[in-house]
């Protein structure tokens, strides 16, 4: 493995949580530790991105948004890491397939708040990131409704797991997601943004 990279052996399973992190908050805290538990995943990653494409304006400098998330964690399960940036990566589609072959026989989970979910079919290859890892869509405030209703919830519809089987989702065969229900945390990085201003 490269210097620098998170370490993996075969068989655990690591839920991927991307974003610009700009900034890191409780709430990226409270979604990781839910899905740690209700998905029984051996550790979280937090893919500290470059920049969002869908997002007009850049995130803050990549270390200092990566020293703000690593000050939030105290729990030595989730892990902080800048992974797309070292392999010069931006778009999900490709660091999922990059993940892929770095880390064979590791069961990857790609984690979303419900707001993300609304306009996943938005993104880049959204059906390829469907196809290629399973994906577990954490309530937030204000999108739960929209999330359901979403193109790519209809889309995928026939793919859905009932939360009572959300411990198997790691497991299972691609596509497939679940809905997780969570105490809700109203804190977002525009907010925090936009308060700092």
């Amino acid at each position: 493995m490269r210097t620098g990279f998170p370490l993996a052996r075969p068989g655990l399973r690591i839920g991927i949580l991307g974003g610009s992190f700009d900034p890191a908050h409780a709430g990226h805290v409270l979604i990781s530790k839910v899905a740690l538990r209700r998905l029984k995943l051996d550790r979280v990653w937090w893919l500290v991105s470059p920049g969002n494409p869908l997002k007009p304006h850049g995130p803050g400098p990549l270390p200092q948004r990566m020293a703000a998330a690593r000050r939030l964690i105290h729990d030595p399960r989730i892990l902080v890491t800048d992974l797309e940036a070292r392999l010069g990566l931006r778009m999900t589609a490709d660091t999922l397939a990059a993940l892929a072959r770095l880390y064979p026989g590791v069961h990857f989970v790609w984690l979303m708040g419900s707001d993300n979910m609304v306009q996943f079919h938005h993104w880049d290859r959204w059906r390829q990131i469907a196809a290629d890892v399973p994906i577990a869509v954490l309530a937030r405030p204000g999108s739960r409704l929209a999330a359901r209703q979403s193109v790519a919830a209809l889309t995928l519809r026939a793919f859905r797991l009932p939360e009572t089987r959300a411990r198997a989702l790691a497991t299972r065969a691609t596509p497939a997601w679940v809905l997780l229900n969570l105490p809700m945390s109203g804190l977002s990085s525009t907010q925090l943004r936009k308060g700092r201003a």
